[in-house]
């Protein structure tokens, strides 16, 4: 009998002991959140998609393309804007180059894009997102694409998500995912009423060339 209890106590403690290197194993939330804003920092380019489920109360729908540092970009923006308008974009410089589903490029100014979508705001305004999140815990370790990332709950503010997606009006606790080698968030994923908002990077420091649309 006491052999036995001897087993049963071992084991308990093997299996303690393994529940609690595997809890130590992760990096602090707090400090992992603030090498991903210190890396962040230091990106020249960038991928991104922006994707809606449901319906938050959001007016962009969807969002993707590439990003350089000095906040030039191009890609495709879906928003609701007296209905789903679908517009493909080429900003540079001050100016962008804008056209719907039909129809050829016109242009408008940084200025007029930014009052419904800031594309550099996801190089600009994720470094800033992930220094300013609060309660942050890190959760697991797991593949997100190729990589393998640290999964982190956290409070982010309203105002650093309100740069990054238009139109979130209150704190948010979100689930980041950081690549555990560069340090870098790869996925950002937002539970909103209604519905959520999930933001993926990737191709990072991939050669990017932003032009004008030739005429």
């Amino acid at each position: 009998m006491r052999t036995i209890l001897g087993l049963v106590v071992a084991g308990l403690l093997l299996v303690t002991a393994c529940s609690a290197k595997s809890e130590t194993a992760l990096p602090d939330g707090p400090a992992l959140l603030k090498r991903s804003a210190d890396a962040m920092r230091t990106v020249k380019t960038v991928a991104f998609t922006i994707e809606t489920k449901d319906k938050p109360p959001v007016p962009v729908r969807h969002a993707e393309g590439s990003l350089t540092r000095e906040g030039d970009a191009k890609g495709t923006l879906q928003i609701e804007m007296l209905g789903l308008q679908e517009i493909e974009f080429v900003l540079v410089g001050d100016k962008v180059y804008f056209k719907g589903p039909t129809g050829g490029f016109q242009t408008m100014t940084r200025q007029q894009l930014m009052a419904l979508y800031d594309p550099s705001a996801v190089l600009t305004g994720v470094p800033d997102l992930l220094a300013t999140a609060q309660d942050a815990r890190s959760q697991a370790e797991e593949k997100v694409g190729d990589a393998t990332a640290y999964r982190v709950t956290a409070t982010l503010t309203q105002q650093a998500l309100a740069k990054l997606v238009p139109g979130v009006q209150q704190n948010v606790t979100g689930t980041l995912w950081i690549d555990k080698a560069a340090s870098r968030l790869l996925k950002l994923d937002l539970p909103l009423t209604g519905g959520s908002v999930a933001v993926t990077l990737g191709d990072y420091d991939a050669p990017v060339t932003v032009a004008p649309p030739a005429s």
